[in-house]
Parts: structure tokens; C-alpha cells; sequence
């Protein structure tokens, strides 16, 4: 990606935006990161609480293996440097919903150092103007509970569900200049960490939030004083904190104010950020190791098996796409973009490709466009997602074979498919029933070619004058006439040889 052009016109020239973003994402684990309480989202308040969690005294933390394991493939999967020897620090602070007054963290030494990742604006060819986002660090640490008030002025409830749940805190370096990029980054991290299954990246329910930190300058000068935007949870309310923050710090400037290092939150509802507390520094928190914790330190063997269960990974899995399947950028990019279309995907392939009796290169385009158009629009008209599709992989390979292999017309599978949401049956079943088969009858396709043209006199003259776009008007009365069920080549044929 070229250098970012992204400029905000001030009262005194333009002002340049600097972004950095760090994302707090919910490990992936049945237990929390130093206790076997449940981590279930939406459970009763305060039912998945263990003594751990509750800081009872005497009960002491003992790491999660399967935490450390998902953090350590996520810092592969962002070609990150893993080490072999990190430590948890307390960071201490009092806060109602934070029972041991400290949280478990990592702050001198994380167990995942410098990593990087690459992004596109170019939605069309994500290969195209290409920009690397550059990953700091991430480290481990335990999430703290929640606060709960009611319309009470003086009341509020604590949930401790949340309180020592594992998070991954993934840091990026301040790389971004627009809130596109800063977008496109969060997207392709989410895409990642599920690609992983290291998290779940599902922002509205928590599991996945960023703290986006945000300065302006002027063009080439040094970096600004930042602001720190806590726990947004959407990409589009990320890149909304980052236009208003941006716009707020450059009306501060102009004024002749100074921008002050502080916490901020922002209002999704009017989209607009204000001001949360005072900015605290590292040595506002009194870190120190935690005493109660041995360092950590991974063998050889323990990060070969984390490797090994990496999967195919989304940049990966998009070039194989063009490469060996022959798809359109861009179809591999959104096919790639998230890995339950991406398995959903390489499913009706291979049922394809076993169906037809070829290999899945062949049929892979057909495939791709079809899910593309048909299906996601489909889908899209009903409200549902592709995971909530009624048509399996299996069944959509059906329809796609009866296409294929002459039995129903393009326009007919539509039909059918129309009927297989609405009624779960098999594409074959529904031919059969609904009497669909596509018609190769030569003398009643002649027979409606002939009567069209005859009808058509004028246009005939017209199309043999020279205006040869009227082609596909026949072709599409021909195929009215014979209700969608003759076969599309036969009828082109028939009309080029009636028509010469």
C-alpha cells in the first residue's frame, strides 16, 4: 500500500492521523486463565465463579495450558517472535469489579514479541497496494469483572463471571493513518484469530474489543499526544471514534488548546467520545512480578506442536485460491474472508467435483460465482447468514451437478433453489416433482424458435440489418415461450442457423 493520502482539512492546513490499536480478545478455552471455572457467554451472573476468581484467600492462580497454547498459534499465525521465556506481573488497582485489587498481566516480558500484518483497502484485488500493519507484542492477562447499574443513583451490582476469563492483549505499533486502514486491520485480525480458533471474534458479545489510541499532527512533524478510547466493539464504531476523535484533537489544536493524554469512551449513539479519566502511565500501576507465578518457559516440543496445528491460514488460503482453482481476486478474497464461508466453500467443491466426476479446479468457478450470487443473495433476502443456510454444502453440489450436466436450465435452478429453502427437499426431488427437466426436443424448440421469429417480422429485418444485439431478444423470448426448460445452447444454435 502506498502512503496514505488520507488528510483532514483544518482551519490551518491539513493534519495527518496517527492510529494505533490494542485488541483484547477472549482466549478460546472451556476454563479461565488461572482458575476451571466455565467461560459460557450469557450465563446467570456470578454462576461461573470459582474461589480463584472471587480472590478467597489462600486460593492460588494456576495457568491454563490450552491459554498459553492459543496465544503462542496466534503469534505464529501473525509471523511473530515467540518466547520461550516470559513471566505475569501484577498490575495493581482498585476497582469494584476487580476482587484481588491487582490484575494478572504481562508487561516486562511477553510471551509473544514483534509480528506484522498485511492489509488491503482494494476490495476488488486484495493483492493489490498491500500495507504492513507491525504487531508490537502480545501478552496474556486475565480479564476483570463487570458492573451493572440500575436507574438506583447510589446502586450498582458486580458479575464475576467475566473476572479472570483469558485475554490476549495484541498491540499493534502506530502504523495506521486512516480509520479505512484502521478498519481493514481489526477485519483481517478478527479473520485471523478465527482462522486460529484462538478467539471467537465476536465483538457484539465482548469476546473481541479494541482501545484505539489516536493523535494528529501536521504532515512530516513529530507524533502528537494521544488519547486512549476504551472497549469499542464494532469495526464501524472503531473507525467512527477515530473521525471524531481525529476532527475533536484538531479543534483543540486550532483553538489554541493542548491535547491532554487522557481515557476516553465513546457514545456509539451519537458517536461521539468523552472524556473517562486521566491517562495512567506504566508506573502509575506498580507492577512487579507476580510472586505467586513461576516464569513461563516453553520447549522446543510444546511450540512444534503448536505449529503443526496451525491451519491453512486466510492469505494463504486465497492465493491457493487463484492459483490452483483459477478464481477472480476477488472471489477468493471474500471467500477467504471468513473461515466458516471458506469451509463451507471447499465442502461444496468436493461434493461437486465427486458428484460430476471432475477434478475440483473445474467446477471450483461455477461453484464460487453461484455461492456468490445465488446463495448469498438468497440468503440475503431471508435475513439468515450462510451458517444458518437450510441448503447444505451436499445439497447445493446436487443442484449444481443437475445444472452441469444438461438436466435444468441456470434460470430453472433458481427455481429450485427457492423451493429448496423454502422446503429443505433435494434439487432432484424438486425437478421431479415440480416437472423441470431442462428440453433437448429439437422439433419443439424449432417449433418456438419458428413461431417467435414469425412474430418478431420486424425485428427479424431489423437483426439482419445489422442491429445484432436483438439476438438476445430472441433467445429470451424464446426461452418465455418455452417456460425456462429448453436448453440454453440448443436454442442459441437453432436461432443462428433460422435467423442466417
Amino acid at each position: 500500500m502506498t502512503e496514505s493520502t488520507y488528510r483532514i482539512q483544518g482551519a490551518t492546513g491539513e493534519w495527518e492521523v496517527v492510529i494505533g490499536l490494542e485488541v483484547h480478545a477472549q482466549i478460546t478455552t472451556q476454563a479461565k486463565l488461572f482458575s476451571g471455572a466455565a467461560t459460557a457467554f450469557g450465563a446467570e451472573p456470578n454462576t461461573q465463579v470459582s474461589l480463584v476468581d472471587a480472590a478467597m484467600p489462600g486460593m492460588l492462580p494456576v495457568p491454563n495450558r490450552e491459554c498459553i497454547r492459543q496465544a503462542v498459534r496466534t503469534g505464529m499465525a501473525i509471523n511473530a517472535q515467540i518466547n520461550k521465556y516470559s513471566r505475569f506481573d501484577r498490575k495493581n488497582y482498585f476497582y469494584a469489579d476487580l476482587p484481588q485489587g491487582y490484575q494478572i498481566s504481562q508487561l516486562y516480558h511477553p510471551i509473544v514479541g514483534e509480528g506484522q500484518i498485511e492489509i488491503s483497502l482494494d476490495d476488488k484485488n486484495p493483492e493489490a497496494d498491500v500495507k504492513t500493519i507491525g504487531i508490537e507484542r502480545i501478552h496474556v492477562e486475565q480479564d476483570a469483572g463487570k458492573l451493572m447499574h440500575d436507574q438506583h443513583p447510589t446502586r450498582s451490582y458486580v458479575d464475576l463471571n467475566r473476572s479472570g476469563v483469558a485475554l490476549m492483549e495484541i498491540v499493534s505499533r502506530p502504523d495506521m493513518r486512516s480509520p479505512a486502514e484502521a478498519g481493514a486491520y481489526l477485519s483481517k485480525l478478527r479473520t485471523i484469530l478465527r482462522y486460529v480458533g484462538s478467539c471467537d471474534g465476536n465483538m457484539d458479545q465482548g469476546s473481541m474489543r479494541a482501545d484505539v489510541n489516536v493523535s494528529v499532527r501536521k504532515p512530516g512533524e513529530e507524533f502528537g499526544t494521544r488519547t486512549e478510547t476504551k472497549n469499542v466493539n464494532s469495526v464501524r464504531f472503531v473507525m467512527q471514534a477515530i473521525e471524531h476523535e481525529a476532527n475533536r484533537q484538531i479543534d483543540v489544536l486550532e483553538s489554541g488548546g493542548k491535547i491532554v493524554q487522557e481515557t476516553r469512551l465513546f457514545d456509539p449513539d451519537s458517536g461521539t467520545t468523552r472524556s473517562m479519566r486521566s491517562k495512567e502511565d506504566a508506573h502509575d500501576y506498580r507492577y512487579f512480578p507476580d510472586p505467586d507465578l513461576l516464569p513461563l518457559e516453553l520447549d522446543d516440543a510444546f511450540l512444534a506442536e503448536c505449529r503443526a496445528s496451525l491451519p491453512e491460514l486466510p492469505d494463504a488460503k486465497r492465493h491457493r485460491y487463484e492459483k490452483e482453482l483459477g478464481l477472480s481476486p476477488y472471489n477468493a478474497g471474500v471467500l477467504t474472508a471468513d473461515a466458516d464461508t471458506a469451509r463451507w466453500f471447499e465442502t461444496l467443491i468436493a461434493a461437486s467435483a465427486a458428484k460430476q466426476g471432475k477434478a475440483e479446479g473445474d467446477v471450483a468457478k461455477a461453484a464460487a460465482n453461484w455461492l456468490l450470487s445465488e446463495l448469498f443473495g438468497a440468503l440475503n433476502k431471508l435475513g439468515k447468514e450462510l451458517g444458518d443456510s437450510p441448503v447444505s454444502p451436499e445439497a447445493a453440489a446436487e443442484l449444481l451437478a443437475l445444472v452441469g450436466d444438461g438436466t435444468i436450465s441456470g434460470s430453472i435452478a433458481k427455481q429450485v433453489l427457492e423451493k429448496m429453502l423454502e422446503t429443505g427437499d433435494g434439487a432432484a426431488a424438486i425437478v421431479e416433482r415440480e416437472g423441470l427437466k431442462q428440453t433437448s426436443d429439437t422439433g419443439a424448440i424449432e417449433a418456438a424458435v419458428a413461431k417467435i421469429l414469425a412474430d418478431n417480422a420486424d425485428k427479424v429485418e431489423q437483426y439482419k440489418a445489422g442491429k445484432e444485439a436483438l439476438f438476445g431478444f430472441f433467445v429470451g423470448q424464446t426461452m418465455k415461450a418455452m417456460q425456462g426448460k429448453a436448453n440454453p445452447q440448443m436454442v442459441n444454435e437453432l436461432l443462428k442457423k433460422m435467423l442466417s
